[in-house]
């Protein structure tokens, strides 16, 4: 497991500052490339601690489509654009609007 020191320090800094919600999405995007299941349960985990952090909802989404869980994508990019529009943040906006476009038309949805 090449990132097992990697994940033994987030893990350390989760320890340290449970509040910092940097340090739990950097332990789910590790986990994504030797767990699947963790990442998942990490990705859903910090959106209820931590829905605010805005970083998390593109990633999930995406990853959550890789895992063909394409209800829980749809519903990262959702309330990923949600968010970014009340923070303001339009770089992220118009990153979750254009990959969720994408998302739409490849799986033919319909925005609801």
């Amino acid at each position: 497991m090449p990132n097992l020191p990697r994940i033994k320090l987030l893990k350390q800094f989760i320890n340290e500052e449970p509040e910092n919600p940097f340090n739990w999405y950097g332990l789910a995007l590790e986990y994504q490339k030797t767990n699947i299941t963790e990442a998942r349960n990490l990705f859903l985990e910090i959106r209820q601690k931590f829905p605010n952090y805005l970083p998390l909802y593109y990633t999930a989404a995406e990853f959550f489509e890789n895992i063909e869980e394409i209800e829980n994508a749809q519903i990262f990019f959702k309330e990923g654009i949600k968010l970014a529009k009340s923070q303001s943040d339009q770089k992220a906006l118009r990153e979750l609007k254009n990959r969720y476009q994408n998302f739409l038309f490849e799986y033919d949805l319909e925005d609801e």
